[in-house]
């Protein structure tokens, strides 16, 4: 499944979950680097009006499906690929990570939530070896230069796998820049996945889930904040079926 816009194509490279682990367990076993994107309607909204962030999202070497609407348009397209939440993927990379002896730092969220979630990963994970958390400061940029002493704090530190939790799309550019000042760390960008694992942040129930109404339950729990964010989605969306059928 592509997007296609002016200046790049987004390609989801990894049709399913099996997929990204079989990669991720290889890249990390081998000490290769990768930048993991799980792209939804909302980054669509961004990527159509934001060169950097297009920029950033060509950059990541694993892209995945994250939400309803991107497997549905893969479906239109007669490209299918399957709905990987990048929030239910953080306990399986550990567990990748775990396996090949990488090192985990967690990056993103706030120093309690890092701490809440790191205990909830080594509790899941047996032999999780998490050696890093860091919490940027509120206003981070991830093009600065506090930014490129994290990078290198993590390359230096022999950091395999780095869960970066600051949304979209501070994390997926910071992800991009990582790739040449951290060349041997992969990153995951899971936005609020750490703070599930911590409890700051609460999941829609699993029934919820099931029928494809999450996106619902999120915006009533926080309306001023999300409401103008979905109305943009829902803009896009015809369009980006006509784009998929255009594509068979």
């Amino acid at each position: 499944m592509q997007f296609r816009f002016d200046d790049t194509t987004i390609t989801i490279n990894l049709p399913h979950a099996a997929a990204l682990l079989t990669e991720a367990k290889a890249r990390l076993a081998a000490r290769q680097g990768f930048a993991l994107a799980t792209i939804n309607l909302d980054h669509l909204v961004k990527l159509n009006t934001d060169a950097s962030f297009r920029r950033a999202y060509a950059a990541q070497d694993l892209v995945v499906a994250d939400g309803n609407p991107i497997v549905w348009l893969s479906r239109l397209a007669r490209r299918p690929v399957q709905l990987v939440p990048g929030s239910e993927m953080v306990v399986p990379l550990a567990r990748v990570a775990a396996q090949t002896g990488a090192k985990v730092a967690l990056l993103g969220s706030t120093e309690a939530a890092l701490a809440a979630a790191a205990e909830a990963l080594r509790a899941e994970v047996p032999g999780l070896e998490i050696a890093l958390q860091i919490a940027p400061p509120m206003g981070f940029d991830p093009e600065g230069t506090e930014a490129a002493s994290m990078l290198r704090l993590l390359e230096t530190s022999d950091i395999g796998l780095t869960f970066i939790a600051l949304g979209a799309p501070k994390q997926e550019r910071l992800a991009a820049r990582g790739r040449a000042l951290a060349p041997h760390v992969g990153f995951a960008s899971i936005g609020a996945g750490l703070d599930f694992l911590a409890g700051t942040q609460t999941r829609a129930p699993e029934w919820v889930q099931k029928i494809a109404m999450e996106w619902a339950w999120r915006m009533m729990s926080n309306p001023r904040r999300l409401i103008g964010r979905y109305a943009a989605c829902f803009r896009i969306l015809p369009g980006e079926a006509l784009k998929a059928l255009k594509a068979r």
